[in-house]
């Protein structure tokens, strides 16, 4: 049976330091996360999925462009941030070592700062909850099905088990689920992660050695926002969704 934590998180990050390589031109003068999709940043609605899930602390790192990012979020009321400025980029898992001593020792979100998602019947982040099982797991990830993603042309990044239980694909086999850029984690996640910076796959190829890695797959809607061709196309997809526009505030 899976349990859900004794109460729901209260801490999260929003990954907000990248360069954006991909998508320059557009990134040159403005860093991703401040990107607008359907009338809004998309640093805009991480902060407001996290909200609306009752996150009342969020840390945001910062490198690209710094001011004008500093400058979206002194525009909110909700919910409190803290600022974890990299002034050399520790890439996402050695971003969010730096960021621990502000998340507690309770699991909390991370949100990639270009990641794009309505929610289906019931909000994802709620989900994600859900699923945790501090028993059995160090994070819990949200996936899209690959074959939902036309324009896409990888091979995938994760295969599960009935469970929810996940695996790297093998040699040359395509898996059908790809990583959205939403995780609850556990600080137990990046126990003897290394100094500098790394990616927070290095922590998860441990935790599903240790069969301590769960995932959700995402029942909305979900945009790859990689290059400015997919910004455009995600404009279009979402032309004429009302719920495109829910978070409009």
């Amino acid at each position: 049976m899976i349990a859900t934590p004794t109460r729901a998180p209260t801490r999260g990050m929003v990954m907000a330091a990248g360069l954006g390589t991909r998508m320059r031109h557009l990134t040159t003068v403005t860093a991703k996360p401040l990107l607008p999709v359907a009338g809004r940043s998309l640093l805009d609605r991480a902060l407001d999925h996290l909200a609306d899930a009752g996150v009342g602390t969020v840390v945001v790192n910062t490198h690209w462009q710094p001011e004008r990012v500093r400058a979206v979020l002194a525009a909110r009321s909700a919910p409190a941030i803290i600022e974890s400025h990299e002034e050399v980029l520790l890439e996402t898992g050695g971003g969010v070592v730096r960021a621990l001593p502000h998340l507690g020792p309770d699991p909390f979100y991370v949100i990639n700062g270009d990641a794009f998602w309505l929610d289906g019947a019931t909000p994802t982040l709620a989900r994600l909850a859900r699923a945790f099982d501090p028993e059995t797991t160090d994070a819990v990830l949200l996936v899209h099905r690959v074959s939902q993603l036309p324009s896409y042309e990888g091979r995938g990044d994760f295969a599960l088990d009935p469970l929810g239980v996940v695996r790297r694909p093998k040699e040359r086999e395509i898996v059908p689920y790809l990583y959205a850029g939403v995780q609850l984690a556990s600080p137990a996640l990046f126990a003897g992660a290394p100094e500098g910076k790394f990616s927070t796959n290095l922590m998860w190829t441990r935790a599903i050695e240790a069969g301590r890695l769960r995932a959700v797959v995402h029942d909305g809607v979900w945009l790859h926002l990689s290059t400015p061709e997919d910004l455009a196309e995600a404009e279009e997809v979402l032309r004429g969704r009302t719920s495109a526009f829910a978070y409009a505030r």
